[in-house]
């Protein structure tokens, strides 16, 4: 079978036992042609996603050490344009216009076990100008769609994401509840574009939502989208490092200030009954006031992590609390499906109004996304013209 070879950006192991972060190479990439159930693509826009940073820092994983790869090129977040498809690919046709959807290894009722463009061997992400995907891969955008490529490209991953979790959240927190709950729902949101969407999304589901953070470009954003903006400054101090907390007496006394604000906040707002659904992307930092800021039968949710993977719980103090925690990773497809038909109906999508990074300055948007410089939740990169 010949190979395919386009230019890409790549990474590639370290051989150190303490590997520094690892450095993108433009340069030619190969691969074997599709196969009967494959697609070959080019991408279109990109969206940078947290997964792909982590790939740089070599944090969790060293992806290319765990694929058993030299090299590897990243990135699950975009919208392609099909070039060709195999011979038992049946709902694809070369021009149509498809989101990524970033499954890369399903188990048998379709639940992701390795994410394409990141863990899942042999997989090609979207920073190259070629790649192929399976068929399952790919979602096609509506046609005659109201809403730009750009706006698709951003939703492929992180609205995805979101629609599954808020799926098993909601669902878990009215289990909960039977009809028993009066009121409306509040849900809050550490994180950035993942939570933005299941914010808004819960909006749509009659739930009152209030979403975190310290930009101010985000916070009037976060408002024009009528979610509660709740401006991290006021607490900027509520990042929990447990060796530190026990051994400093100074950063504890800091931290339980920092700590008292949130939960007065998160009182006046909620009308001193607490969250009903809390989604946290960012991890151990916020977990306990997270949990403390949590309404009895409430439901504390996420589908990744940002700053902290390792949380520990009391038992005894969630069960009598009647907390659920629910975890979730991406989506099976037809829950991408789902995504894409509700997202064109309703207008559920990103803003579609940020800066695009043109294709030699992905570096720049990796040093910008990785340095906090960026003030968009969905910073989108140009691969190849329309």
């Amino acid at each position: 079978m010949p190979n395919i070879t386009t230019e890409a950006w790549v990474i590639y192991a370290s051989r150190e036992s303490s590997p520094p972060p690892a450095e993108l190479y433009k340069e030619e990439f190969s691969f074997p042609d599709i196969d009967e159930h494959e697609v070959l693509a080019e991408p279109i826009y990109g969206c940078w996603e947290a997964n792909m940073s982590h790939a740089l820092d070599r944090r969790p994983i060293d992806i290319c050490r765990y694929r058993k790869e030299e090299k590897a090129v990243i990135g699950n977040a975009g919208v392609v344009r099909v070039l060709k498809t195999g011979s038992n690919v049946a709902n694809l046709k070369t021009g149509d216009l498809c989101i990524v959807f970033c499954n890369g290894i399903w188990d048998g009722y379709g639940f992701p076990e390795r994410i394409l463009g990141y863990d899942a061997p042999q997989t090609i992400g979207v920073l190259a100008k070629r790649m192929k995907l399976h068929e399952k891969q790919l979602i096609k955008v509506p046609e005659g769609s109201a809403y730009s490529l750009q706006q698709w490209a951003a939703f492929s991953l992180r609205y995805i994401t979101a629609w599954a979790n808020w799926q098993r959240a909601y669902g878990c927190w009215k289990a909960l509840w039977a009809q028993d709950f009066i009121g409306v729902p509040q849900v809050w949101g550490w994180g950035g574009g993942v939570s933005l969407a299941e914010l808004s999304l819960a909006t749509m589901f009659g739930c009152k939502a209030a979403l975190i953070s310290s930009s101010d470009e985000r916070l009037s954003l976060i408002e024009r989208m009528g979610i509660t903006a709740i401006d991290r400054r006021q607490f900027s101090n509520l990042y929990m490092e447990e060796e530190k907390y026990d051994s400093d007496a100074t950063y504890r006394k800091t931290y339980q200030e920092a700590e008292e604000i949130f939960l007065k906040i998160v009182e006046e707002q909620t009308d001193q009954k607490g969250v009903s659904i809390f989604v946290d992307f960012i991890g151990s930092p916020v977990f306990r006031a997270t949990l403390k800021a949590l309404s009895r039968q409430g439901v504390i949710t996420t589908a990744g992590w940002k700053e902290g993977m390792i949380t520990s719980t009391l038992r005894a103090v969630e069960c009598m609390k009647w907390h659920v925690h629910v975890h979730t990773h991406y989506a099976q497809y037809k829950q991408g499906v789902e995504a894409v038909n509700f997202a064109e109906a309703s207008g559920w999508l990103p803003p579609g109004d940020d800066e695009v990074y043109d294709w030699d300055d992905i570096p720049t948007l990796a040093h910008d996304y990785r340095n906090g410089k960026l003030t968009t939740y969905f910073p989108i990169f140009r691969v190849n013209s329309l």
